[in-house]
């Protein structure tokens, strides 16, 4: 029988690349994905799948904070673009996680041990309520060194671009650009991976493709709907729409 598997991950691209690889395998059906943890939430929670593949960074709630959520856990295999959360020490029983890009070997190995532990499972629910809990409350103490620069590639050449300066970032052909002082600069980070990599009391995630420094907002306008629109202190007094699901966090950032 097929494991049932549920994805979370607030990068579509993430999501359906994993998706692809799984079924390639022909071990797994995909029963649902979701790229907002709050949805995410309610779906596990709802029907739990046999193996949940969940991303640790996203906005609003971490993978850990979903987990903590669950009334009952499942088997659950942590994806991330991020080593640094040191996850093999918490791979009992039925944790693991894969490294992004996912590697069809690495994601072959882990739905073997999946199935050794589907009839085995050691671990009791309360004891996984409170680990995920600390896991949770530990990446909100966290409290790691932001860069002041990024860096632009040009050919063989780097640019690197003061963050104060940098009025926003954008996605757009599956490519991530820096604006500052009017100018693009192409960077090799995705808008996901530069939200955590970034100060959050700097910049804010204002639509899936959109990151925006905080020190350039001029004026926040309400729009039709729950939108909001932000105008930049820029030369152009650039505009840019806050997406409705990323408003109410947007306007606590802002006091607005």
């Amino acid at each position: 029988m097929k494991l049932r598997a549920y994805l979370v991950d607030d990068e579509p691209p993430a999501l359906e690349r994993l998706r692809r690889l799984l079924e390639q395998t022909g071990r797994v059906r995909v029963i649902g994905s979701a790229a907002e943890p709050e949805e995410a939430v309610e779906a596990l929670s709802a029907d739990p799948p046999d193996v949940c593949f969940l991303d640790i960074e996203m906005p609003r709630l971490n993978g850990f904070d979903v987990l903590a959520r669950l009334p009952s856990q499942p088997i659950v295999i942590f994806t991330t673009a991020y080593n640094q959360y040191a996850l093999r020490a918490f791979a009992v029983n039925s944790v693991d996680y894969l490294l992004k890009p996912v590697d069809p070997e690495a994601l072959e190995r882990a739905l073997t041990k999946i199935e050794r532990l589907r009839s085995s499972l050691l671990v009791s629910q309360s004891d996984f309520q409170t680990l995920f809990r600390h896991l949770a409350n530990s990446l909100h103490e966290t409290k790691p060194e932001y860069p002041d620069r990024i860096a632009s590639r040009l050919g063989d050449r780097l640019w690197f671009l003061d963050l104060d300066r940098v009025t926003h970032f954008y996605a757009e052909d599956k490519l991530t650009f820096a604006v500052s002082e009017g100018k693009v600069y192409c960077l090799d980070h995705t808008i996901a991976e530069l939200e955590n990599k970034l100060n959050p009391r700097q910049f804010a995630r204002i639509h899936r493709g959109t990151l925006i420094n905080l020190g350039w907002i001029k004026e926040v306008a309400l729009l039709t709907g729950g939108a909001l629109n932000v105008r930049l202190r820029d030369a152009k007094e650039t505009e840019l729409t806050v997406a409705r699901d990323r408003a109410r966090e947007f306007r606590k950032k802002v006091g607005y």
